[in-house]
């Protein structure tokens, strides 16, 4: 039809005529001979033994030509038309060989504009979409008797996520990991023999050395610095012997091994003492000693088929044998152990019956550990609701799935939210048009009561990108704690962003806001080792955070690690509004959420990292000035770190003057601003150490001698210390750099 039409329209604006010939009727039917030029016809063309019209042997008078041409012209656009209609009644009525797709009908997500929505319409949303009916639900689906990592029971929770997440469409897939863990042999249980008795304790402490072992029984408080230093002034000799501690709810147990392993202990016992835990006497505790997160038989480098036999271990693995006991034991064990009776009233006195506290070290006591390395599969689940702006760069919101029993606030609850927010998320972008700018994860993982293993095995298997496409993780592990108050750990990055947010969400249990529920009183806590969110900070430098709605002043759930963790003891907890409480915990964690996805500027604030860097650098600068007047520092570099974070200030600054003059209508100046905050984290990462060798390569937070706090406690090894300090000052410039947006733009002084 096009061409009909360009050709005819290329007829009339020449200076030719066009022939339509009626020919004689043949089987009862009059045709139209059409004819587009002159050209194309032979001189001896006739119509009806005639000449043909417009040919020099026939020259019609010019206003029968005039008539002639117009009803020509007439009878032609007519004859067209019909032509046309006829094409499109065929082309359409043609039965369709394949179906046509949504995408021929509607452009793909990442092409779809994404339509600006009010903030207030998005919590509204939220809020309406969030309910405690449909939560409840998940809860109970969700709470199962047993849960370990790679059982039966994971694998069906595996299955239950994927299904709702494929039915969100939320494109889900499993991560699959090959690890080692360890678990008790059941032929040869782990055994410790004092005197007459003879324990075999139910629960047990995973990447123990499997040993066996005797020597004079200590008892060690917590193990804490002071606690060692208390035990050297009153003589108590600890290497060699066997370290009976309590459990700790502000030290882990793979901190007080390794600490108790410091000072030359053979092995160490670990009992929770009534002053610390409220329950039964004879109530097992379960844990891990690795000091790290991970498969430590793959430090560094992702565990799978191919990788998990390479002959090396991570470091944090414990070179004792380490074993937990039920109070009761303990008890039987501290009435006999001989030695100075503690002060009273004293730190080291705990609260079980009819037992004077001593220090020990003259009986002897044998620890027999033997727990052995299994193979698991582990799956990790994943769900994507894409962003329709920038759908690479996206938030990870994640929630262990497993635990040693039923670990109803440890895993139930989490995955619950997990799930909740999901399902929320979908039908706000599904039904209500909301269209997040930016990608959302949702992760289930596994194995996280063995040190975070699923989720480090999966930053170990992305690392080159996920520092460079995530810009935020919020752990959701043990959010719901209790009732009455706040406590989070966070990226500096992410204290602005929490601030705002817990200012506008309800507290679930009295008048007012989260806010107002700690009355002035700080929320925030240093983030440790053992923090789910750790070693995405830590590791891959990607700003994350964990937080917890706790009972006031108990900073963490005692039942962690046992089999009391059930619905029961969490309800009580929160006097019975476990799902408003999660509700509460869903707004928080989903609020913050659609905030990362939907501001044009990632709500991020690197001035909040300035003030974070800017304490250890000036203790840093005088530190070295008392090494320079002590003598102990000849010609050292002591301006470089001052210099660097001079530098990191002005980037700061210019990053956020470039805030004002950035027009975030447009999406190229909006996207290289957000670049350019997300290295403020990213870049802390120090280039010059080996991610096997150390993983938690973050200048501030991370662990090992590239830390400015490896740096401050620097007493010896001047030379070694030079070195440090130099890395130290260029990983530092080097972030700086980063942040001050183009190379042509760095101005780097050092």
């Amino acid at each position: 039809m096009e061409r009909v039409r360009t050709a005819f329209n290329n007829m009339v604006r020449s200076g030719h005529y066009s022939r339509f010939s009626l020919q004689p009727e043949r089987d009862g039917v009059q045709h139209v001979e059409v004819k587009l030029s002159e050209d194309t016809l032979d001189d001896t063309t006739e119509v009806n033994g005639q000449p043909a019209a417009g040919y020099p042997s026939y020259q019609p008078h010019p206003a029968t030509q005039r008539r002639h041409q117009y009803f020509y012209m007439a009878l032609g656009t007519l004859l067209i038309f019909l032509i046309g209609l006829l094409i499109g009644y065929v082309s359409h009525s043609k039965p369709q060989q394949q179906p046509i797709s949504d995408s021929a009908i509607q452009p793909s997500v990442e092409n779809r504009p994404a339509p600006s929505m009010d903030w207030r319409d998005i919590t509204r949303l939220l809020s309406e979409r969030l309910s405690t009916q449909t939560l409840t639900k998940a809860l109970s689906d969700l709470d199962v008797e047993s849960r370990t990592a790679g059982s039966n029971e994971d694998a069906k929770l595996v299955n239950c996520i994927l299904k709702q997440f494929k039915q969100q469409e939320m494109t889900p897939w499993t991560g699959i990991n090959n690890v080692q863990l360890q678990i008790q042999d059941s032929k040869q249980p782990n055994t410790v023999r004092f005197g007459k008795e003879v324990f075999q304790p139910k629960g047990y402490l995973a990447y123990s050395a499997k040993r066996h072992v005797q020597g004079n029984v200590v008892y060690g408080n917590y193990a804490g610095p002071e606690d060692l230093r208390l035990l050297e002034y009153k003589g108590i000799a600890v290497a060699g012997s066997v370290m009976l501690l309590r459990a700790s709810p502000q030290i882990s147990f793979a901190q007080q091994v390794a600490n108790a392993a410091s000072k030359g202990a053979a092995a160490v016992l670990v009992y929770p003492d009534p002053q610390d835990y409220k329950y039964n006497n004879d109530t097992d505790l379960f844990g891990h000693v690795h000091l790290g997160s991970g498969d430590p038989n793959t430090p560094g480098f992702p565990s799978i088929k191919h990788t998990r036999f390479l002959p090396t271990n991570s470091s944090g693995l414990p070179s004792i044998p380490a074993q937990t006991l039920t109070a009761s034991m303990a008890a039987a064990i501290l009435r006999d152990i001989g030695g100075p009776e503690v002060e009273a009233n004293s730190n080291f006195t705990g609260y079980l019956r009819d037992v004077t506290y001593r220090l020990g070290g003259s009986v002897n006591a044998t620890v027999e550990v033997n727990n052995v390395p299994v193979e698991r599969e582990l799956h990790n689940v994943f769900g994507v609701i894409k962003g329709f702006v920038d759908p690479d760069r996206y938030v990870i919101i994640g929630a262990q799935r497993d635990s040693w029993s039923r670990g109803y606030a440890r895993s139930t609850v989490g995955t619950a939210i997990l799930m909740e927010l999901a399902r929320a998320v979908y039908e706000m972008v599904e039904n209500d048009g909301f269209r997040p700018r930016r990608s959302i994860v949702f992760a289930s993982w596994s194995a996280g009561e063995y040190g975070n293993v699923g989720a480090t095995e999966w930053l170990e298997g992305y690392l080159p990108s996920l520092g460079h496409k995530a810009f935020t993780y919020i752990s959701l592990d043990g959010a719901v704690m209790g009732k009455g108050s706040f406590m989070a750990s966070a990226s500096p990055l992410l204290h602005g962003l929490i601030e705002k947010t817990i200012k506008d969400v309800r507290s679930p249990t009295e008048p007012g806001t989260v806010n107002d529920m700690l009355k002035g009183e700080a929320w925030l806590r240093p983030m440790a080792l053992e923090d789910p969110a750790y070693p995405f900070l830590a590791s891959s430098g990607i700003p994350s955070m964990s937080f917890h709605i706790i009972t006031k002043g108990v900073e963490a759930y005692k039942y962690y690690g046992t089999s009391l963790d059930n619905k029961d003891h969490l309800d009580y907890s929160t006097g019975q509004k476990t799902p408003e409480t999660a509700i509460a915990a869903a707004t928080l964690a989903g609020r913050m959420v659609l905030r990362l996805v939907h501001d044009h500027r990632l709500p991020l604030d690197p001035s909040r990292n300035l003030q974070a860097i800017s304490q250890p650098v000036n203790e840093l600068v005088r530190h070295i000035a008392k090494l320079d007047m002590s003598g102990l520092l000849n010609n050292s570099r002591s301006t470089w770190i001052a210099t660097a974070l001079g530098s990191y200030r002005r980037a700061a600054a210019n990053l956020n003057t470039a805030f004002l003059y950035t027009d975030f209508n447009d999406e190229e100046s909006c996207r290289i601003i957000n670049e350019r905050i997300m290295v403020a984290e990213r870049c802390l990462l120090s280039p010059y150490v080996e991610p096997q060798e150390t993983p938690f390569r973050h200048l501030l937070v991370g662990r090992g001698a590239h830390t400015l706090a490896s740096l401050l406690k620097t007493i010896d090894g001047m030379e070694h210390f030079q070195v440090q300090l130099a890395l130290a000052s260029w990983t530092l410039q080097s972030c700086a750099d980063s942040m001050a947006g183009q190379i042509w733009e760095v101005d780097n002084e050092i």
